[in-house]
């Protein structure tokens, strides 16, 4: 870290700071947390500071959860004052979705970074083409199902969220549309679900980085990286509450295709990173 060049770190902190005011506007303006936007900048910043491609993947998701933690806070507070979010949809999948994340940052501790590539593009693909091509004749049911099948979707956001660094905000807007909630008690529900999932996230990635600390680097705690975090979290909490703003003024239709689009873009991103 010590040998990176000054001017070329500074240029990098810039960056994190540009990608913190856009990772706020959309957290609040689509309930999600940022990570499409965090994961590719910190993992060109960790790449510049020279950090093992074995743990470089895991250490940016890790650093994404822990960085949309105040974002996700204050985008949900933002839409409760709207009064659109669904209280009891948060409440049944609260819990499913904490086990979901702990299999997710179990399996960062060993799985390549292919993997969470891979998972990135793929969820991307399906939520952007649903929002990009869905039809309002789309449904699996007009009310939302019983108890085992919403714990079987609370599982899924969890597991997700982890495997992409995310709060799980694009998956519960998929499901939630799907039975019929409005754009917007979709957005602000999927919020709500993002603050426990963010949370245990973020204690899991230290956890399950930690017998890897020889190979990350200084001011990393776990796969949590206090550099990426103190540069960016201030400036997507702060930005957080005018996206949540923005969501309002929006009709349903924009903000699907804007959202769908926005989708597609990371799912872009993360494929060109393959080749």
């Amino acid at each position: 870290m010590l040998g990176v060049p000054v001017n070329e770190l500074l240029w990098l902190a810039l960056l994190i700071l540009v990608g913190g005011v856009v990772t706020g506007l959309l957290a609040g303006l689509f309930g999600i947390g940022g990570g499409g936007i965090i994961v590719p900048v910190l993992y060109e910043v960790f790449r510049v500071l020279g950090v093992a491609d074995d743990v470089r993947m895991q250490l940016c998701i890790g650093t994404s959860i822990a960085i949309i933690v105040p974002t996700t806070i204050r985008s949900y507070r933002a839409h409760m004052k709207k009064g659109v979010g669904a209280a009891e949809i948060v409440r049944q999948w609260t819990v499913p979705a904490i086990v979901g994340v702990c299999v997710g940052a179990t399996a960062a501790a060993f799985a390549p970074s292919s993997v969470f590539k891979f998972a990135f593009i793929f969820f991307c693909l399906v939520i952007g083409s649903k929002m990009l091509l869905g039809k309002e004749s789309w449904r699996l049911g007009k009310d939302m199902p019983g108890k085992p099948l919403m714990s079987v979707y609370g599982f899924i956001i969890g597991l997700a969220s982890s495997m992409i660094g995310v709060s799980g905000g694009s998956i519960s807007n998929l499901v939630l549309s799907l039975y019929g909630k409005p754009i917007h008690t979709a957005v602000a529900t999927s919020a709500g679900v993002g603050v426990p999932i963010t949370i245990v996230g973020t204690i899991s990635y230290v956890l399950a980085g930690w017998p890897h600390l020889a190979q990350l680097p200084p001011l990393s705690i776990g796969f949590v990286s206090l550099f990426g975090l103190v540069l960016m979290a201030p400036v997507s909490s702060f930005t957080a509450g005018y996206g949540a703003r923005l969501a309002h003024r929006l009709s349903r239709r924009k903000l699907e295709v804007a959202f769908g689009i926005f989708l597609m873009a990371v799912a872009l991103r993360f494929v060109i990173s393959l080749i």
